[in-house]
């Protein structure tokens, strides 16, 4: 198996990437759906945030009131915290059994693991990835993006971009950079030279 560490801030255009890597054969492990899957109706980590932030952030239904939590997080960097140690050991323990499971399946499997989180989540970077990539595109560009895709306040964009990692943080990390602040058929061509190192890796492994 090869285990490939996905990153890139919001908007950067991570999840475009694993895509074309998951059109290729890889398997795609998504960090952001998993924390959505363990913050269900019943699941311990959604007791765990109602506890810590009180029964306002559910919703009639019971399910998470996703933006009233996230007025509350996004401008406090402590309450913030605390929602990463209830989300990400249970992202974490999911993350362990995907992994294993896909590697079981196909020894020789290339596996994405997509995470925005890699340069915050210290326990993400215990997994022995075998090549880390980071995405990137500039502020403004992905300031743009989330006022055209997400219909998001310039103010508001920035808010999201700044309660993550620097673009510095996460480039201290990475083996491989793909950039993709211009063309598709540009960011196309770096993602398919990736493909071809990966999976002769994997196949060798």
């Amino acid at each position: 198996m090869y285990l490939i560490g996905l990153t890139g801030g919001i908007a950067s255009g991570k999840s475009f990437v694993a895509a074309r890597l998951a059109e290729y054969g890889a398997v795609h492990i998504d960090a952001d759906q998993l924390a959505r899957i363990v913050v269900e109706p019943g699941t311990p980590a959604l007791d765990a945030i109602a506890d810590e932030f009180g029964e306002g952030i559910l919703r009639p239904d019971g399910t998470l009131d996703r933006p009233a939590l996230g007025a509350i997080i996004f401008a406090d960097e402590e309450r913030r915290e605390r929602l990463n140690a209830i989300v990400h050991p249970a992202v974490w323990q999911r993350t362990g059994e995907l992994i294993a499971e896909a590697e079981v399946l196909d020894p020789h499997a290339v596996v994405v693991y997509d995470v925005p989180l890699l340069a915050e989540a210290a326990e993400d970077r215990r997994l022995a990835f075998d090549l880390i990539v980071v995405v990137r595109a500039s502020t403004e560009t992905r300031v743009q993006r989330m006022i055209d895709t997400r219909g998001m306040t310039r103010a508001g964009a920035l808010e999201r971009i700044q309660a993550q990692a620097t673009d510095a943080e996460r480039l201290a990390l990475a083996d491989v950079v793909i950039d993709n602040d211009g063309d598709r058929v540009a960011t196309l061509q770096q993602i398919d030279a990736l493909w071809h190192r990966v999976s002769a890796s994997a196949q060798a492994s």
